[in-house]
């Protein structure tokens, strides 16, 4: 019996349309290594899915005047439409807003309340007495303590970067109606992950094949220490908590929902659920959800780590009737032009743009070529245009239709009889032997640029074979010999198509055609010379054409445009806030200050604690900035402080002022003085 194997890929968030970065990020890749396994005949299923709950999509929903559900609905078929024109071979492609997700996640939700697994919390959360509803931390905003932007939300400061939470902003608001939140105490249910922690571990150490960038993670989580996590939240649109459960609780379950990091991952298991229907088999799912032997492997990008690294597998742990990932191979970020993809600022290359001005394979082959499998990595339209033309084009697609051609012209359109070889001969022989345990082993290690690039070294030497061989001279010199070259060059051929398959599928099937072969071969028999002397061949044709350079200029030039558009609206003049008057701005205290002692906040990967001096008063200030300055390179620095500033507790932590500093989208500069001026020093 051949392994069951379980792929997924993270689900897309249904807001947007699909870009490069989540391409190369969790889809190329499973696609790559799941087509493989199905050339393998392995047992093996492919879930994925629309995320389509949280509040990015509430968001977008109130900036539309529309409903959630209609924004879900609109990006989840332009997704899944892209999806398939790119070749995605998903199984099943579900989404979290169904009848039967709502009814697993709840079910599994129940299933841990009922074992005792969760903690109740009654907290002070800040809620919008004009909406009356509790507001989530995108729905607050307020100053950034780092930087100073008025308009920074409660999860983030998208001017400078700072990871926040709504307690840590200056003067917050509800980005509903503009209210002041109150606070309003609300109950919720936790995961009590440190319960788990030593558990996670035992089963972490137990995978040191993992890709160092996943282990390296996760460690630094555990390292951290795991706290309790919320699954559920108040808002209108999500799962709804179990009326029963709220009731075992004597928890009021009006308007809770479970948290979308809660309910996202168990859409894998809902959506094999209704790939299990679709099959007219309902406990199908069980074969491999729940079966000891499955090899579930996750596909991811790193943002996605400790979720699919801990959280999730945690609760399947305490669930108890699942199977744990086998292997969650996360990939790095991608960046485009040396730049960073800004969605908001439409630097991107979006999916289903591409898909009306270029082939598919072309983008499948050139984002293989360069996945971003341990580091960041860069696409640039001109290495595309090169790896399409040069190697697809110049390499693969020449050696093919040159044989093709030649086979056409001097041999009937018939693969031709073999003779005796020579050394050379033998050389390729060897080489379509040992190609596919070599090349899958590297896709069943998560190595695809390997993969690819050892496919396209395969290809160099057919074409170095053909012209060593110089079939031309030898059809006149030696037709045995020419008749043998192109017959090994036609095994060749059909080798490289099979083992192509998994990256550029439809011009593999495009050869298969030519060829008269199977469109469903074994990967193992690209090993074996399987084409039979006398086998028609059908009529060539061009597989790759090549970009010319002005459709590479446009997608260069648009790409141009976007990021001066954005540069420009950062611009000093473009940035400048409403005019106030001189009584104001003399209502300001900025004073020089000494940083006498910093250190990082605990379990905060932003913040750090200053203690400063103001000439003879010490103060403390919290600080988003520790991702530009190291505690230890802060102590004697002399900086510039508002020292009016009305206090404001930061993560448990009393603030007594703020310190200014320059910023843009990539770097925090503290600002500074010239001269060794004393503290307490005021500036005017």
């Amino acid at each position: 019996m051949p392994e069951k194997i379980l792929v997924t890929s993270a689900l897309p968030y249904a807001n947007g349309p699909i870009h490069l970065g989540h391409l190369a990020g969790a889809y190329l890749p499973a696609d790559i290594f799941v087509r493989y396994h199905r050339l393998k005949g392995s047992d093996i299923i492919y879930i994925c899915g629309s995320d389509e709950h949280g509040v990015p999509i509430m968001l977008k929903a109130r900036t539309e005047n529309v409903s959630p559900q209609q924004i879900v609905d609109r990006y989840h078929e332009m997704n899944k439409k892209s999806f398939e024109e790119f070749g995605m071979s998903f199984d099943y492609y579900g989404r979290t807003s169904s009848t039967v997700h709502h009814e697993v996640s709840s079910d599994f939700f129940r299933t841990l309340a009922e074992k005792g697994e969760f903690i109740l919390k009654t907290e002070e959360q800040l809620y919008d007495p004009k909406a009356k509803i509790f507001l989530a931390d995108r729905f607050i905003k307020g100053t950034c303590p780092a930087c100073s932007n008025p308009d920074a939300y409660g999860d983030q400061c998208e001017k400078c970067g700072t990871s926040l939470s709504p307690k840590e902003l200056i003067n917050p608001r509800s980005a509903i109606t503009d209210a002041e939140p109150v606070a309003k105490e609300t109950t919720h249910w936790y995961l009590p992950l440190a319960k788990y922690q030593k558990q996670l571990e035992k089963w972490i150490d137990a995978h040191p094949e993992w890709k160092s960038n996943v282990l390296g993670q996760i460690q630094s989580w555990f390292k951290s220490g795991l706290n309790d996590r919320a699954v559920t939240r108040d808002l209108p649109w999500g799962v709804s908590i179990p009326e029963d459960v709220a009731k075992k609780y004597n928890v009021d379950a009006e308007g809770k929902v479970l948290y979308v990091w809660f309910d996202a991952p168990i859409g894998y298991i809902s959506a094999t659920k209704e790939w299990a229907q679709a099959k007219g088999n309902e406990n199908l799912w069980k074969e491999y959800w729940q079966n000891k032997d499955t090899r579930l492997v996750h596909f991811i990008g790193k943002d996605n780590i400790v979720f699919h690294c801990i959280i999730f597998p945690a609760m399947l742990m305490v669930h108890g009737n699942f199977v744990l990932p086998q292997n969650v191979p996360a990939n790095e970020f991608l960046n485009l032009e040396g730049n960073k993809l800004s969605t908001s600022r439409n630097y991107a290359v979006w999916l289903n743009d591409y898909l009306q001005k270029f082939e598919v394979d072309s983008l499948r082959y050139a984002l293989a070529c360069n996945l971003p499998e341990t580091k960041d990595a860069d696409f640039s339209w001109k290495e595309f245009q090169a790896r399409h033309n040069n190697e697809l084009a110049d390499i693969l697609g020449n050696f093919i239709n040159r044989t093709l051609i030649f086979a056409h012209k001097y041999f009937k359109g018939k693969v031709p009889e073999a003779g005796q070889t020579d050394n050379l001969d033998k050389e390729l022989i060897d080489k379509i032997i040992h190609a596919p345990a070599a090349l899958g082993k590297l896709i069943d290690n998560y190595q695809n640029r390997f993969y690819v690039r050892d496919l396209m070294e395969l290809a160099r030497f057919a074409n170095k074979y053909f012209n060593d061989k110089e079939p031309w001279k030898t059809r006149n010199s030696d037709p045995q010999v020419c008749a043998t070259t192109i017959h090994l060059c036609l095994q060749m051929i059909r080798s490289l198509s099979i083992l192509a398959e998994p990256v550029i599928p439809n011009s593999v099937r495009k050869i298969w055609k030519i060829l008269n072969i199977s469109d469903n071969p074994n990967w193992n028999e690209a090993g074996q010379l399987k084409l039979q002397a006398g086998q028609q061949i059908n009529q060539p044709e061009i597989l790759f054409t090549k970009i010319e350079d002005e459709a590479i200029e446009t997608e260069i030039e648009r790409l141009k445009k976007a990021q001066t558009s954005s540069t420009s609206s950062q611009t000093p003049e473009a940035e400048l806030e409403s005019l106030i008057t001189f009584e104001t701005f003399k209502k300001l205290d900025l004073r020089v200050a000494k940083v006498i002692e910093a250190e990082a906040i605990k379990k905060s990967d932003k913040l750090l604690k200053l203690q400063i001096e103001i000439g003879h008063i010490k103060r403390q200030i919290i600080a988003g900035i520790a991702q530009h300055y190291q505690p230890e390179d802060l102590i004697g620095k002399k900086i510039i402080v508002v020292a009016n500033l009305q206090p404001a507790v930061i993560r448990g932590n009393q603030s007594e002022g703020m310190l200014l500093a320059a910023s843009n989208e990539n770097q925090l500069t503290l600002l500074t003085v010239l001269e060794d001026i004393p503290t307490g020093s005021k500036i005017s």
